[in-house]
């Protein structure tokens, strides 16, 4: 039975003060410390938004369903992982089979409330990205083409303005015109899998591109020393940026770097497929091919452990990796899932406000820094409890 919260307390994440939040109509009344002896692991936050979810639980946003409403497991699923809004992400296809993944979530929403209020927006990864292989990743070589606005416009019409980022590759000629449009339509432009030059970095920069799509990944395996792309995109102090925080996609110091380089402006994102929150064992994958899960979540090729297939975690993981690594603390990590994100998809959006939308975790913090969900409240709405 759905469950309208009023109030809630716990520790806040920002200092660790005993607060109680009040809200209604699914908007924070009031932020107020209380005097109430909470257990010091309890702590209440902002909940998770996930700008970059390709699947989960064995189910994918890049297969065409017999019926939508096996998409809704999904939204159902994030929320245990304290995600309260993510953008499905669709990767380098055919456009009309594009077109079908995204009227097939556009019929999701219609059709289940909870992953309507969830799905806030969709992720276009491609197919405007680079062609060469290593920044192309897993991406279909045969579907990838130059920027095309008129494609955009079709998807954009059949998703009903859902689309509110894409990612793509300056290298293409016809890029600077194409981001521009895409900015003058309220879409957020993201540079990645891209094998462009520094000048061609540049150009997206000042055209509006804001973001670096999982940086340091989607990437050759072997870089020259300089220049190349991701310095390119670190010094520009316009380009926030993404990264997957799991323990394989990036070595801790290479997070540290990004951290100090982009500071308020580093987010996380899982880019979790489907086999996400799946049991440990040998899959086949519509792409990737023959893969293994590792028991510690490790994805790989099933022929070559050293190649990964893509991320098999989530947000609130990566979180847990950030703070029980000592990468960063409780309050930076979990804002790089929450406050961060949401304010560059939605920037008129506040969080954890009073006033703002309530969109809030509360969790148990464990003596190693690993998170536990104990509740999730949706539009101030209780969508999960443990």
């Amino acid at each position: 039975m759905d469950v309208f919260y009023m109030k809630i307390q716990g520790n806040s994440y920002r200092d660790g003060l005993a607060i109680e939040i009040s809200f209604s109509e699914g908007i924070i009344d009031s932020i107020s410390e209380t005097q109430n002896l909470l257990e010091q692991d309890l702590i209440l936050g902002p909940g998770f938004t996930d700008i970059q979810v390709n699947g989960y639980g064995g189910i994918d946003y890049n297969e065409i369903q017999s019926d939508p409403m096996n998409l809704a497991e999904i939204s159902r699923l994030l929320y245990k992982e304290g995600v309260t809004t993510h953008f499905p992400t669709i990767i380098t296809n055919d456009p009309e089979q594009i077109s079908q993944l995204i009227l097939q979530i556009v019929s999701l929403r219609k059709s289940d409330e909870f992953s309507r209020m969830s799905i806030e927006g969709l992720h276009i990864e491609g197919p405007f990205i680079s062609p060469i292989d290593g920044p192309r990743g897993a991406h279909p070589k045969e579907f990838v083409r130059a920027p095309d606005w008129s494609l955009v416009q079709k998807w954009q019409n059949e998703s009903k303005g859902l689309i509110k980022m894409i990612t793509l590759s300056p290298e293409w000629e016809n890029t600077v015109p194409f981001i521009e449009r895409c900015i003058d339509h309220g879409i957020l432009v993201s540079i990645g899998h891209t094998n462009a030059t520094h000048q061609q970095i540049l150009d997206a920069v000042n055209a509006g591109a804001s973001l670096s799509t999982h940086l340091g990944n989607g990437a050759h395996p072997i870089l020259a020393r300089h220049p190349n792309y991701i310095w390119s995109q670190l010094s520009q102090d316009e380009l926030g940026a993404s990264i997957i925080a799991d323990g394989f996609h990036l070595p801790a110091e290479v997070i540290q770097v990004f951290q100090k380089v982009k500071k308020e402006n580093l987010m996380l994102v899982s880019d979790s497929v489907s086999l996400s929150g799946m049991p440990a064992g040998d899959y086949t994958l519509h792409i990737g091919g023959e893969v293994t899960l590792t028991p510690e979540g490790k994805l790989h090729l099933k022929s070559n452990p050293s190649i990964l297939a893509g991320s098999a975690s989530n947000i609130r993981s990566g979180v847990s990796f950030l703070i029980k690594n000592k990468l960063a603390a409780l309050t930076e990590a979990w804002e790089m899932a929450s406050v961060r994100p949401e304010k560059l998809v939605n920037p008129g959006h506040r969080l954890f406000k009073e006033g703002s939308i309530a969109d809030l975790i509360l969790c148990r913090k464990d003596e190693n820094g690993e998170l536990e969900v104990l509740k999730t409240i949706k539009h101030g709405r209780e969508v999960f409890s443990a």
